[in-house]
């Protein structure tokens, strides 16, 4: 069964850091896109960013373009998202997703076909 955990979120002051991990199990990320959603109460879900599974190129949505940045450890079967210079407006939950199709993580058409639980971000002083 293919399964995502993530972690990373919590509370933490404008200008502040996080970094978000998404790590699979039951299945292996080499090949697949992953990407990372968020939804605020109230908003639609927005793709935030994204990163191939064929050659590592990355995507960033422009509101976080600058002060996000994506990685992936095929070892250790993980994707992260490093988080800086927050916002109050980065707050929502965070969800990661894979799927074979970079435009679909990328939060264009069709939804990933797999997704984590999610993880809350809060930005707040």
């Amino acid at each position: 069964q293919l399964q995502f955990v993530e972690s990373g979120g919590g509370l933490v002051q404008p200008g502040g850091s996080l970094t978000l991990s998404c790590a699979a199990s039951g299945f292996t990320l080499d090949y697949y896109a992953v990407g990372w959603f968020r939804q605020a109460p109230g908003k639609e879900s927005e793709g935030v960013s994204c990163i191939s599974g064929v050659d590592d190129s990355t995507y960033y949505a422009n509101s976080v373009k600058g002060r996000f940045a994506i990685s992936r450890d095929n070892a250790k079967n993980t994707v992260y998202l490093q988080m800086n210079s927050l916002k109050p407006e980065d707050t929502a939950v965070y969800y990661c997703a894979a799927d074979h199709t970079f435009r679909k993580v990328s939060g264009v058409g069709v939804p990933p076909d797999y997704w984590g639980q999610g993880t809350q971000v809060t930005v707040s002083s």
